[in-house]
């Protein structure tokens, strides 16, 4: 079965199990609230709210990014998971809104709560399954590249952290008899909340901008080096396009200048296959092959060079600043000449 069929039946499960087990502890939360009256038992409920509905986004995602490239979308449907991430995020920002606005309103106006035993056992069982579910989440969205999963699980995460605000909470009232502990704990609640759905927003949108993910290009450095081959001298102006889990990455790479067409071709297609073979992600390399000019002698490995200047000394290392740099050093820039071109050049004019 092919690796990338694999990786949305796994993703699709992830989905599934996350869709039903957040809607049964969304009801075990509005319990508890009901037996309650507990403003932060509520708080925690509207998150899994946001919990579900991100479910159901993330499952209709997950089925439309899974869509093979067609004619109007020729890099695939990937990036729809990262609109899921920035609409989960929204979700969240409006939840941690609505919390505050109900923590305040306890604060001004207070009201008794019941049954705390009852409610503090069931929003600790929905905490610790949460808590396995988000690493569930999360393991399964990293292993597969699913960016819907992956925030979904940090989500779902973020939810148990709440809950033991909650806890604490309640667990705080029910010690001191002071019932203000309840709405405070809701609005600390909210301020996670908020963090979370902002910080959800902001990196889906860089994604979604193309923004430079310096740990890709730095996995990327370290497969450039494992399956460099002599002639392949160095590789710069390194950008990547990221569509769920499949990666377009473009770039230029010298070679040595007397490779014909073919050679070329040849050399750099092997070299982007094993590059891609020991890559995380699903993907493919676009080449544009530079001729060396003669003036990268010295960081050339390639034997026997019928045009060589200049003796080898070291290769040029796949640092990120060299990867991403978009022109030559200054150096570099003009050809060397000869010896012929410099003797001529320093006989005087007649």
């Amino acid at each position: 079965m092919p690796k990338a069929h694999e990786n949305t039946r796994a993703v699709k499960r992830g989905s599934n199990v996350s869709l039903l087990v957040s809607s049964l502890l969304l009801a075990a939360k509005f319990f508890a609230f009901y037996i309650t009256g507990s403003q932060a038992i509520l708080s925690d409920a509207l998150e899994s709210i946001v919990n579900v509905l991100a479910a159901l986004v993330a499952l209709f995602v997950v089925y439309f990014s899974a869509k093979p490239p067609d004619r109007d979308h020729p890099y695939g449907h990937g990036k729809a998971e990262f609109f899921s991430s920035v609409f989960e995020g929204g979700l969240i920002s409006f939840a941690a809104v609505m919390i505050f606005v109900e923590g305040i309103r306890a604060i001004i106006n207070p009201t008794e709560l019941r049954a705390l035993d009852s409610g503090i056992f069931l929003i600790l069982a929905a905490g610790v399954i949460n808590a396995l579910l988000g690493l569930y989440l999360v393991r399964l969205g990293t292993k597969n590249g699913s960016m819907a999963l992956i925030a979904s699980g940090k989500h779902v995460l973020s939810d148990f952290y709440t809950s033991l605000a909650v806890l604490l909470g309640l667990g705080l009232v029910r010690a001191t008899g002071i019932t203000w502990f309840d709405p405070a704990a809701a609005l600390a609640v909210g301020v996670v909340l908020a963090a979370t759905g902002f910080k959800l927003v902001r990196t889906s949108v860089h994604v979604l901008m193309d923004a430079e993910d310096t740990a890709l290009l730095t996995e990327l450095g370290e497969r450039f080096g494992e399956a460099r081959t002599p002639g392949i001298i160095r590789i710069h102006h390194t950008r990547v396009v990221r569509a769920g889990n499949y990666h377009h990455v473009d770039a230029h790479v010298v070679v040595p200048e007397f490779w014909d067409v073919t050679t070329a071709h040849d050399q750099t297609n092997a070299f982007e296959k094993k590059v891609m073979a020991a890559y995380s992600h699903e993907g493919e390399i676009h080449f544009h092959v530079d001729p060396c000019r003669r003036v990268y002698c010295k960081s050339c490995d390639l034997p026997d060079c019928p045009i060589r200047q200049a003796a080898f000394v070291e290769l040029i290392p796949f640092t990120i600043e060299e990867l991403v740099s978009p022109t030559e050093q200054e150096e570099l820039q003009q050809p060397q000449q000869t010896s012929l071109q410099t003797k001529r050049k320093a006989e005087p004019t007649p």
